[in-house]
């Protein structure tokens, strides 16, 4: 009788790189939940960016203005930065863990793709956050019709 083969064993966890199998879990469910998320605030993204209204013409700094001047668009936006950076890390740590065989070289890899991350989400939300719509000295024919009313 043939049983399956034991991947509990100190060689393979070194291996692999894969020794918490409850963490793993997590991992494989958050995935699961946050391409699911993804794929409807992607298709909303597009929907609204390239379909509705003048298309992809349309996109110029006064449509991210109105856009981000609503609370609802820079926490969609937000939500879709993090996931987004969250899900693409995973997938490339368990990329790492697979084909990065020495204990070194994965390490390297994890410190490189964890900063890159962070980096990426801290300068992201920096940006949707500390957005101004209407800046002081810009042209008006640039801001949005509502950067009128703000400065009157």
């Amino acid at each position: 009788m043939m049983t399956a083969p034991d991947l509990t064993t100190p060689r393979e966890r070194i291996r692999s790189g894969r020794m918490r199998r409850q963490a793993e879990r997590w991992s494989w469910m958050f995935m699961r939940f946050s391409g699911a998320i993804l794929i409807l605030l992607i298709f909303t993204h597009l929907f609204v960016n390239l379909i509705t209204g003048d298309g992809v013409s349309q996109i110029d700094f006064a449509f991210v203005a109105g856009k981000w001047a609503d609370w609802w668009w820079q926490w969609a936006d937000f939500l879709m930065l993090v996931l987004a950076m969250l899900h693409g890390g995973n997938g490339m740590r368990l990329l790492i863990n697979d084909y990065a065989h020495r204990k070194t070289t994965r390490t390297v890899l994890m410190g490189v793709l964890g900063v890159a991350v962070a980096v990426v989400i801290v300068l992201g939300s920096l940006v949707i956050w500390t957005f101004d719509p209407c800046p002081v000295d810009a042209d008006p024919s640039l801001l949005p019709s509502f950067c009128a009313t703000v400065a009157a």
